[in-house]
């Protein structure tokens, strides 16, 4: 079993973090802990017409956070709100509930599909998702609030 939950797949992407480290001018950044593991994530981003233009992370978290965190790195440029949204609620049914795997840019989040089997480990697995949707929502909320000032000028 422990074989099904850290397997070659996932240790390679734990080996090949995508955008470590932080943007030295983000948008917006947001930090997430697991309670239970102490696992800690800080995200930064860009935001550009709705997507995201620049992201970088900051993890220290398990094997299974970080390969979430890895999916994410190498997939979320280009992503609007919506799309990490969607992927972060399909990831969340897929642990708790037994849903599908998410689609589309995020799918090979379906390598994690073992972990529902630890309910323990599903806090640090959505750790990188949470912390985007939050530093997403800031920065998009921060553009339309100076995109609106310069409107009303």
């Amino acid at each position: 079993m422990i074989d099904d939950l850290y397997s070659a797949r996932i240790l390679t992407l734990v080996a090949n973090m995508p955008r470590a480290g932080r943007l030295a001018a983000p948008d917006a950044s947001a930090e997430k802990t697991a309670k239970l593991c102490g696992s800690r994530i800080v995200v930064d981003v860009t935001v550009q017409d709705g997507k995201v233009a620049d992201f970088a992370q900051d993890v220290a978290a398990c094997a299974l956070g970080q390969a979430s965190a890895a999916i994410l790195g190498a997939q979320v440029v280009g992503a609007d709100l919506a799309e990490i949204e969607l992927a972060r609620d399909a990831l969340r049914a897929m642990l708790k509930s037994g849903g599908p795997p998410p689609q589309g840019r995020f799918a090979e989040l379906a390598v994690l599909e073992p972990v529902k089997d630890y309910p323990a480990r599903h806090a640090s697995t959505l750790l990188a998702f949470e912390a985007t949707v939050e530093a997403v929502r800031q920065a998009t909320a921060a553009t339309q609030s100076r995109t609106s000032r310069v409107g009303a000028a």
